[in-house]
């Protein structure tokens, strides 16, 4: 295959896992406006957000397993199919739980389509030039999660609620005739049984890898659940500075998505045990400093960067652990990293509860020190006679 061509595949990939994204984290912008066409309590609303992250975790290691030994190019195209149907439901209902029931049904899907744009990036590359392709599709990532708010909130306020929501389907649907026109089929050549990639999970390296990959992610995302509150109370920051400060962060992280894949392929092992200390000294500053707006300001794309670099780590931590169960091993990345964003939020919404919002960067220390010592024993075992060469 032509190197113009898998840049193309590739590019594609990204884009389609921007709109897989965009549709769980978009409608975090328009909470309110649900609330309020639906007749529903801001709380109710956020239901379409949690049920899709549960639905999400739930699903993760189980739907790509189930469709690991299925042609590629055709379950990317039903899985986009989902999505599209689900979107315009959501966009044209005005039945609150037709609605969730239209959230959920993509959200177990989701996994698939991640999982896979993940493998068949990998595949489309040589070994060594890996960890850059798949930088690349969380770049995607990235863009979903931080730039689908603001692009959803703004469609809305323009135009209507709907007609933001139909903007889910609008990305999915050129995802869908550019994969149906430029992507080759893909029949999977080595069909493992079930078995045989559930059985990863009897090795050590994997478990590690879990443990790592969800204390990592709550290490990150347990402070990131909170970084608005932090910003109006500590900072004292506006509303508008703070949506700024939202988007750098998301900005920063796609820069990490880059770095990441240079440092991966260069010298994984070690971009992965320095990791959890780059991190923790940005959290020590950020503890001496948090109150100086400018200082505050270089903290966020400093963490941003080290946040981007981190989830580029967490999928090569276990596709690396598991290499004979792509599929099967993006599932369990995916289910992974969620648990981690809710076990982080969860015990730093504890500590906040306890100690205050100012003390918000230990609940990520906490998470950070057990990563480092799941790493130690992840390079230990895996190469223990390189471990910090």
């Amino acid at each position: 295959m032509k190197a113009e061509r898998k840049n193309l595949l590739v590019l594609i990939l990204a884009v389609g896992v921007f709109g897989i994204l965009n549709t769980e984290m978009g409608v975090i912008g328009v909470l309110p406006l649900i609330a309020d066409k639906f007749n529903v309590s801001i709380s109710s609303a956020g239901l379409v957000v949690s049920l899709f992250a549960l639905a999400v975790a739930l699903s993760g290691p189980i739907m790509p397993l189930l469709f690991s030994r299925m042609n590629r190019k055709t379950t990317m195209l039903l899985v986009l199919g989902v999505f599209i149907l689900s979107n315009i439901v959501s966009a044209l209902t005005t039945n609150f739980t037709v609605l969730l029931i239209a959230r959920v049904i993509p959200a177990l899907f989701h996994p698939i389509y991640v999982s896979l744009a993940f493998t068949v990036a990998a595949a489309s590359v040589r070994k060594e030039e890996v960890p850059k392709a798949v930088s690349k599709i969380f770049i995607g990532v990235s863009a979903g999660m931080v730039l689908g708010v603001p692009v959803t909130s703004i469609a809305a306020a323009a135009t209507s609620l709907s007609l933001a929501m139909l903007f889910f389907a609008i990305v999915n649907i050129i995802v869908f005739i550019t994969t149906l026109l430029f992507f080759p089929s893909m029949p999977v050549r080595e069909q493992l049984s079930y078995g045989a990639q559930v059985s990863v999970l009897k090795k050590t390296m994997t478990w590690l890898s879990i443990t790592a990959v969800i204390l990592m992610n709550g290490a990150v995302f347990g402070v990131y659940s909170y970084l608005s509150e932090y910003l109006e109370t500590i900072t004292k920051m506006t509303w508008n500075t703070i949506s700024f400060m939202l988007l750098l962060y998301g900005a920063a992280n796609m820069i990490g998505n880059i770095l990441a894949g240079k440092l991966l392929t260069k010298n994984a092992f070690k971009t992965a045990a320095i990791f959890p200390f780059a991190l923790g000294a940005v959290y020590i500053i950020w503890y001496l400093a948090g109150h100086f707006s400018v200082l505050m300001a270089i903290i966020v794309l400093l963490w941003g960067i080290l946040a981007g670099i981190g989830a580029n780590i967490n999928q090569y931590w276990i596709t690396s652990a598991a290499p004979e169960a792509p599929e099967f091993a993006n599932g369990l990345f995916l289910t992974s990293a969620n648990l981690g964003t809710t076990f982080g939020s969860t015990i730093c919404g504890l500590i906040i509860s306890g100690w205050g919002i100012q003390y918000i960067v230990f609940g990520g220390f906490l998470f950070l020190i057990g990563s480092a010592a799941s790493i130690f024993l992840r390079n230990s075992l895996c190469n223990p006679a390189k471990q910090f060469s």
